[in-house]
């Protein structure tokens, strides 16, 4: 990069500040010697196991397979902008490209957070299937537009657990006035309950924990989780994770950007995030089953099953939270209806293909 594209971190912050034209003459991609030159902020802790890696693996590929044609600076989560503002700059063209998740854009677009998961919603198999081939995409793309976003899937953590407690949660009365922090749909269901969901950026969630501002927090699976150290501040790790049974983590791409990359690259930048979508999946399930029995054997944490009166409640509340975006009459009731059709129409296959199999394979494994 020429010394005329440089930004160092305070010019960077001038930058931000400075009127809309300004922003949008950064919206152009920086070119070097043929080749073009994106910044992509991020959510998440640097190399944090699961979404923070993710990101960098997904800049090694797209650099790789562009032989250099298309080079991505990668940013961690507050190096230019802080973890819950790389939606905004990418939509002010601060930055070209962001990777992060979109349930923390419920503030912005009500229906946001379908994008990531829905309180007893898809698995992720099932969320992949309904984005890729039941319509999930187009309004993807449509609700972002008015925010010149281009969307794609670029990372899964599987299926959540449900959080970290520091006492244990016996019935619907102890989730009462309990602060914790769940953003998205699961905290609107959550409130329901009785509890007080807050929406922290990961790198401030222990803090929280540790020093009584919160009393419980979910975030991923035991393989990130672990990562964060909960396990130093709670011992109780709930299941299942009704709230998010999904991991999507989300690519945002300047619509600028992306119009201005020949097809070539277009095609590099969307199978990028497809290739890094099912390797993260996988990943998510190894390490996650490896870390759960570390969370148990090394730090005595105390996995333990919702109560059903929990999960009862739960469950009429997240049917009440889908209500409001059924009768809210725009594309918040469309994106609903068509999650809720490809739940329809998947569950039964579901039901008769992993379900039944899991279960036979469970009564095979005590018979023996």
């Amino acid at each position: 990069m020429t010394k005329k594209n440089q930004l160092s971190r305070r010019q960077f912050v001038a930058v931000g500040a400075a009127s809309a034209a300004g922003a949008s003459v950064l919206a152009k991609p920086a070119v070097a010697a043929g080749n073009i030159e994106w910044r992509m902020v991020t959510s998440w802790p640097k190399d944090l196991p699961g979404p923070g890696v993710t990101a960098r693996r997904l800049v090694e590929r797209i650099n790789v397979m562009s032989a250099g044609r298309l080079k991505i600076r990668l940013y961690s989560a507050s190096e230019l902008v802080p973890a819950l503002e790389v939606f905004d700059a990418v939509s002010n063209g601060l930055a070209e490209m962001a990777h992060t998740a979109a349930l923390f854009w419920g503030g912005k677009m009500s229906a946001a957070p379908f994008f990531t998961a829905v309180p007893f919603g898809l698995a992720p198999i099932e969320h992949i299937t309904w984005i890729e081939h039941g319509g999930g995409q187009a309004l993807w793309d449509e609700l972002y537009a008015p925010f010149k976003i281009k969307p794609f899937m670029a990372g899964n953590t599987g299926f959540q657990m449900g959080g970290w407690y520091k006492k244990p949660v016996n019935s619907l009365e102890d989730l009462k006035g309990l602060k914790i922090r769940m953003p998205g749909l699961g905290g609107k269901v959550m409130k329901r309950l009785g509890a007080t969901p807050l929406t922290l950026a990961p790198s401030d969630i222990l803090p929280a924990l540790q020093s009584g501002v919160i009393d419980a927090t979910e975030f991923l699976g035991p393989f990130s989780d672990m990562a964060m150290g909960f396990h130093r501040a709670a011992k109780h790790y709930y299941w299942p994770g009704f709230h998010e049974p999904n991991g999507t983590g989300e690519a945002l791409i300047s619509v600028d950007a992306w119009n201005a990359l020949d097809d070539q690259l277009k095609a590099i930048v969307e199978n990028a995030c497809r290739a890094e979508n099912a390797y993260a999946l996988a990943e998510a399930e190894w390490q996650n089953a490896t870390a759960l029995k570390r969370l148990v054997d090394e730090f005595q944490v105390n996995v333990r099953p919702y109560p059903q009166e929990i999960l009862t409640a739960a469950r009429e509340a997240s049917a009440a939270v889908m209500a409001e975006f059924e009768a809210a009459g725009d594309i918040s009731s469309r994106i609903y209806e068509s999650m809720s059709s490809a739940r329809t129409r998947l569950g039964p296959w579901s039901k008769v293909s992993q379900a039944a199999f899991f279960a036979a394979r469970e009564e095979s494994d005590v018979d023996k």
